[in-house]
């Protein structure tokens, strides 16, 4: 039997591809060397592209951060949706759900730039922003997977105290030095109280 030939990617494919591997490329040299390190010859290396190709993408260090904290974003959201989709799932469930969207590279690049924002205004008002829309549709996310549990008149109020605490246990790896098994043990106690404040 003849095997299929595949067709040609097209331009629009390879430019999205070639856009991609940028992004990646920037959160992989943020995680990597730091806001500090992550330079666009390093992120065009990374990304296995010649900084000439680079350009006609981003022009600039800043338009290349800009667009990794949307799609940084993108991939939270997407990594959430995929894992309520459809499912009814317990307070635990969802809790833990959350908690790994606080672990990871994921995190880890958008720590440096919450960190760099601090100084820059512009970045700083395109992060909250960003921070704002992604924070609000992940509780829809989790309200919907949770159904009644959700109706509550607090519970958005609750949400809030919730994901602080998650960011600033998952940040105890760097201000104190927690080893990840001693963070997931802590994880679990605090699991628990979280849970009360749902139920």
């Amino acid at each position: 039997m003849a095997t299929a030939r595949s067709r040609p990617k097209t331009q629009a494919e390879r430019r999205a591809e070639t856009r991609a591997a940028l992004l990646d490329a920037t959160i992989e040299s943020l995680v990597t060397y730091g806001y500090a390190g992550t330079t666009t010859g390093r992120i065009a290396e990374l990304a296995g592209v010649s900084r000439g190709a680079q350009t006609p993408y981003f022009r600039s260090r800043a338009d290349l951060i800009s667009a990794a904290v949307t799609h940084l974003a993108e991939l939270r959201l997407a990594t959430v949706r995929e894992r309520f989709s459809g499912k009814n799932i317990s307070i635990e469930e969802g809790l833990d759900a959350l908690w790994e969207e606080h672990q990871g590279d994921a995190f880890d690049a958008l720590l440096e730039l919450w960190v760099a924002s601090r100084t820059d205004e512009e970045m700083r008002e395109h992060l909250f922003k960003i921070e704002r829309d992604v924070g609000v549709a992940i509780v829809e996310e989790l309200a919907t997977a949770l159904g009644a549990i959700a109706d509550r008149p607090d519970f958005n109020d609750d949400m809030i105290y919730i994901l602080a605490t998650m960011r600033g246990l998952s940040m105890m790896r760097i201000s104190h030095g927690v080893s990840d098994s001693s963070l997931n043990r802590r994880w679990q106690e605090i699991r628990q109280r979280l849970a009360l404040i749902l139920s």
